[in-house]
């Protein structure tokens, strides 16, 4: 046991770890708040598409399908669209047996509508299975959303229309977060749910809270994270704007964690090993124990979190 990299000792469940023993897949699957949407553990994140080779997105969407994911989260602003055009073409011939999530940052009604549209057309679907807004991180912005001619107008205009099946969001702010939930009842918020923040920030007990109260499904951001980026040093990993975990060990442990809160999915970060290691983590990782936790909490006293709440 290293504490000093977070990394605890691997648990495997007979029951569990059995299947792949014997050349079975699965992957666990979680029901997404009160939609009754069964949806992988692990989500693939379409950042990862960004600055690959041209036939890695069939590649690696056939490769996560065949590992059990199901739940795809795609953004038009990843890449400036990259990770759509790549996406869509790869995603088609599974369209029917993947939960699909969009999002948009318009915060206008008009806009908003416009970049749905152009995003049905760009990745080559009739409907986005979740649409939300993208990174929320001010009250103006929530102001904006939500008001007379928001985007939120757009979004319940497109669910009528059948363009979309499930209302969300995702935000990096305690505050925003709260008053979204309190303005409109989303069926999804997408969330860092991590172990530093959740320690040193206090950062996530409050809105997972409300929205475990309001039924909601919740989907985990930035479960890999570890601490800001030194000044001036980023080394390996160049997608991630802050410093992820820095082996499959410490992967496993921030995997742990995290599903061990009351989540749906977690999204991987930008690069496709993170991908791959949350997906092999997730063949052996079980609940932890107190004593876990505990020792989990105590190993984070010397990072610093990438977010924190207003609260601390």
């Amino acid at each position: 046991m290293r504490f000093g990299h977070l990394v605890l000792p691997g648990s495997f469940e007979v029951g569990k770890a059995l299947p792949y023993f014997l050349g079975w897949t699965f992957m666990e699957k979680r029901v997404l708040g009160r939609t009754g949407e069964s949806l992988s553990v692990i989500g693939f994140g379409a950042i990862v598409f960004v600055n690959e080779g041209p036939d890695f997105a069939d590649q690696a969407v056939a490769r996560a399908i065949d590992e059990g994911v199901n739940y795809f989260d795609i953004g038009p602003r990843y890449g400036n669209g990259e990770g759509e055009r790549r996406a869509g073409p790869a995603l088609k011939p599974y369209r029917d047996q993947i939960f699909l999530a969009q999002k948009t940052a318009e915060r206008t009604r008009d806009a908003a509508a416009t970049q749905l549209r152009q995003s049905l057309k760009r990745m080559g679907t009739d409907y986005f299975d979740l649409y939300q807004f993208h990174a929320v991180h001010s009250m103006e912005e929530v102001q904006a959303i939500i008001g007379p001619g928001g985007a939120l107008e757009a979004f319940v205009a497109a669910k009528d229309q059948g363009l979309i099946r499930y209302l969300g969001f995702s935000a990096h702010s305690e505050e925003a977060a709260l008053l979204l939930m309190d303005q409109f009842e989303f069926d999804a918020i997408l969330y860092p749910v991590n172990y530093v923040c959740w320690y040193q920030g206090q950062f996530g007990p409050a809105v997972i809270e409300k929205a475990q109260q309001k039924g909601m499904g919740i989907l985990a951001l930035k479960a890999l994270a570890k601490q800001p980026w030194p000044e001036g040093k980023k080394e390996r990993w160049i997608k991630p704007w802050y410093a992820p975990v820095e082996s499959y060990e410490e992967a496993c442990t921030a995997l742990r964690w995290t599903l061990s809160r009351p989540v749906t999915s977690c999204v991987c970060p930008g690069h496709a090993e993170f991908l791959w290691w949350m997906i092999d983590a997730e063949k052996q990782i079980v609940s932890l124990t107190p004593d876990e936790e505990q020792r989990i909490a105590l190993a984070t006293d010397q990072l610093a979190p990438i977010f924190q709440s207003p609260q601390r």
